[in-house]
């Protein structure tokens, strides 16, 4: 079985390999001169080919419970960050006009870097202290108010499974300045494809989209707890052995 696992997540790789060396080509050409909403689907389109190639290369599925909270209008999304999954899949499941809050590495990574930077995410230098937080408030807020939503991943890196790491404050903070409601999601991702680990284990991966949290008038502190109390009680929830 271990074997089996091993050499199905290799060709997953190479597949993976192959979806964003295509896809780049063109986005790092063209993608500057498109629409926000078209390079959106684009970016859902490749996200979906990888799901799709994730579910029948590897066994590995997904199932999500709350698609019809997510609001009409954009939000801040708060989600927790276990594995690689996510980065794809919540491409997928959102609405198609996405800022990403990253850290601006992620950029200099060949042709991936390439495809990611017509999108404009907020890549933040991690160094920088206070610039990167005021960087994180202008462009965020800037991004809400062209009707983007916004995406963090509070924990700020991958956490294991059944491990914990503090919240960071930024997008609650966000949230504060802006009176933009937050969604928070829950999911066990990382039971299945696993920090800074190969192999991706088949099984259905749970993804959980919370209720709307409302913001306005609330300390940051305030929503950033109510967040991290939901996440962590929902992931807790979940079945946590692939």
């Amino acid at each position: 079985m271990t074997l089996l696992v091993a050499a199905r997540s290799s060709l997953y790789l190479l597949f993976l390999a192959l979806t964003v060396i295509g896809y780049s080509i063109p986005l790092a050409i063209l993608g500057w001169l498109l629409p926000s909403l078209t390079l959106g689907r684009i970016g859902q389109s490749w996200a979906g080919v990888n799901l799709w190639g994730l579910r029948w290369i590897c066994g590995l599925d997904y199932r999500i419970d709350g698609l019809s909270r997510l609001p009409e209008r954009n939000c801040i999304i708060l989600a927790k960050h276990q594995s690689a999954w996510e980065t794809i899949a919540l491409r997928a499941i959102l609405p198609p006009e996405q800022t990403w809050v990253l850290k601006r590495e992620l950029l200099w990574i060949p042709f991936f870097g390439w495809a990611l930077a017509p999108y404009r995410p907020i890549a933040i230098d991690r160094s920088a202290g206070r610039a990167a937080f005021r960087q994180l408030m202008a462009r965020g807020a800037a991004w809400l108010a062209k009707g983007r939503w916004v995406i963090l991943f509070p924990e700020g890196t991958r956490v294991a499974p059944g491990e914990r790491r503090r919240y960071g404050l930024g997008g609650a903070l966000l949230a504060e300045r802006t009176g933009v409601p937050v969604v928070p999601i829950a999911h066990n991702a990382g039971v299945f494809w696993q920090r800074r680990a190969i192999n991706k284990y088949p099984g259905t991966i749970e993804v959980v989209i919370g209720e709307p949290i409302a913001t306005a008038g609330r300390s940051a502190q305030e929503i950033n707890q109510q967040v991290e109390d939901w996440i962590e009680r929902t992931v807790a929830s979940l079945p946590q052995q692939h």
